[in-house]
């Protein structure tokens, strides 16, 4: 297929890039670069610069009878939690503003297939777990609502216009995969933060809430690999239905908690990582393990990467290499 990843030089985005390439598919990359880095676009896509609304209808097109592509994987987005309820301004124009110009560029253009990057903070705080689709969407923060308007959006184009969607629910992803990974300038995610201070790049990891009902006070979350995320893209491509808007929760299903992860990094680097405890942060739930089994019936998806340990390993990896990159650099 012929397809355009919006979002290609951020994390997850040259991740599913140089699976698609990988598979066969001819790639499109449109990325501003104001998060991504150029050098995470693989070679073999092409690559346009600037922003998904204004350079998505000149790279679709406006021909319905001969669309040039045969699908759109949207990833371009602002993803901040923090930043997001701070300035929210930004995520309502920067996510949603741009996510409808991509809807229309697709439909002007003919274009019969999207697979559109959605978050569990859809999800807000859950009332069971693990979370299911059919759970109640009430966000907590900006991201969150952003990310359920552009779904509520999706739903209204494949059915008026026959648009085949499909929209995956991430949890929290880890890991790399061939050579690409989290590379942010800004990083919030728990294991880059944990091993960029086993490397010294950082003084301490900060343990937000050690009084969670859970075993060892701290929060668990699901941890779902970069690839395991990047095969579900594929598998929802070529699942995609004309009139339909199909959404599917990616979690590994198991939980871990903040302890749990600091530990697993220790023993896969071998070095020494201080930690310190501090306050909970707002809207942060004890508990997210989502339940997959709707992508794993529907899609045939099933993560191949759930022991904790590989997933670090494979992030460690990556976050070495990058320190070597820096080191060199100087």
């Amino acid at each position: 297929m012929k397809l355009v990843v919006t979002g290609g030089a951020g994390y997850v985005g040259s991740v599913c890039t140089q699976a698609l390439l990988e598979q066969g598919h001819e790639v499109t990359v449109i990325d501003n670069l104001l998060t991504g880095n150029r050098d995470a676009v693989p070679a073999g896509a092409e690559f346009v610069e600037g922003d998904v609304a204004e350079v998505a209808a000149d790279v679709l097109g406006a021909d319905p009878d001969s669309p040039r592509f045969d699908g759109v994987l949207h990833f371009a987005a602002k993803s901040l939690v923090g930043e997001s309820v701070v300035a929210p301004e930004v995520y309502w124009y920067g996510n949603v503003v741009t996510s409808l110009a991509l809807l229309e560029a697709i439909r002007l253009s003919g274009t019969p297939r999207l697979v559109f990057s959605s978050t569990a903070a859809t999800y807000g705080e859950p009332k069971t777990v693990p979370i299911s689709e059919d759970a109640p969407t009430a966000p907590t923060n900006t991201y969150g609502a952003t990310k359920l308007a552009i779904d509520a959006a999706i739903t209204s184009y494949a059915v008026a216009h026959g648009l085949a969607a499909v929209s995956l629910r991430y949890f929290n992803v880890a890991g790399s995969y061939a050579g690409f990974g989290e590379n942010r300038v800004v990083e919030t995610h728990l294991i880059p933060l944990v091993l960029q201070t086993a490397l010294g790049q950082r003084d301490k990891i900060s343990v937000f809430g050690s009084d969670y009902p859970t075993d060892d006070g701290t929060a668990v979350r699901d941890y779902v690999h970069v690839k395991d995320l990047a095969d579900a893209h594929l598998l929802a491509l070529h699942h995609a239905t004309a009139g339909r808007h199909d959404i599917y929760n990616l979690g590994s299903g198991e939980g871990f908690s903040v302890r749990q992860v600091i530990e697993t990094c220790r023993e896969v680097t071998g070095l020494d990582i201080p930690v310190t405890d501090a306050p909970r942060r707002a809207g942060d739930p004890a508990v997210l393990i989502a339940s997959s089994q709707r992508a794993i019936d529907e899609l045939g998806w099933r993560p191949q990467h759930t022991d904790l340990r590989d997933v670090v390993s494979d992030a460690w990896d990556y976050t070495r290499c990058l320190g070597d990159r820096a080191h060199a650099a100087r």
